[in-house]
């Protein structure tokens, strides 16, 4: 199914969330981000959002814009923000300090190449860990993307781009349990 079929699914309470997946899946509606960078974190995040339909319909418009080693990046991003967001929001979360000294002990190999742009992975881990609620991620990717000379304009993008598919996703899944 193509993310056209599935932005026509989308009931009438979400119509805006059809203007809006198409306003940030586009170069306009995404600034400072390329239309390559933008697929790389619309997967991501569809990955990150666990609405497979939705994952699969960006994984197919993604791949006319990127290589397989670029979204295999996104895929990566996803995976490896799935455990790090879990961890360090309870680094972040619990009363005691103790935890925040303590060696993470968690591999993490894939980072160092994760297929494409160490920029694109870091956008992508961004918006994933957007998605996955982690502060004290979000924190540390945004300052990463800032020492790699992004302004604030194209973070921004990925995190709208990361809301807006998280919501597509939630709309349709909603819509599959309504019937």
């Amino acid at each position: 199914m193509s993310l056209a079929d599935l932005k026509s699914q989308l009931p009438d309470y979400a119509k805006d969330l059809r203007l809006n997946l198409d306003s940030v899946l586009s170069e306009g509606g995404a600034p400072g981000l390329t239309q390559k960078q933008i697929m790389v974190v619309a997967l991501a995040a569809a990955i990150a959002s666990r609405y497979k339909p939705l994952t699969q319909a960006v994984a197919e418009e993604a791949a006319q814009h990127a290589s397989a080693e670029e979204l295999n990046g996104a895929r990566v991003a996803a995976s490896i923000m799935g455990m790090n967001n879990i961890y360090y929001r309870f680094v972040h979360m619990v009363s005691e300090p103790e935890y925040g000294t303590l060696r993470a002990a968690l591999r993490m190999n894939a980072m160092s190449n994760p297929g494409g742009a160490k920029v694109d992975f870091e956008l992508a881990s961004l918006a994933v860990s957007a998605v996955n609620g982690c502060g004290m991620c979000v924190d540390s990717h945004e300052k990463t993307l800032r020492k790699h000379g992004l302004s604030a304009q194209p973070i921004q993008s990925a995190i709208r781009i990361a809301a807006v598919v998280h919501a597509v996703a939630v709309a349709l899944e909603q819509a599959d349990v309504a019937g």
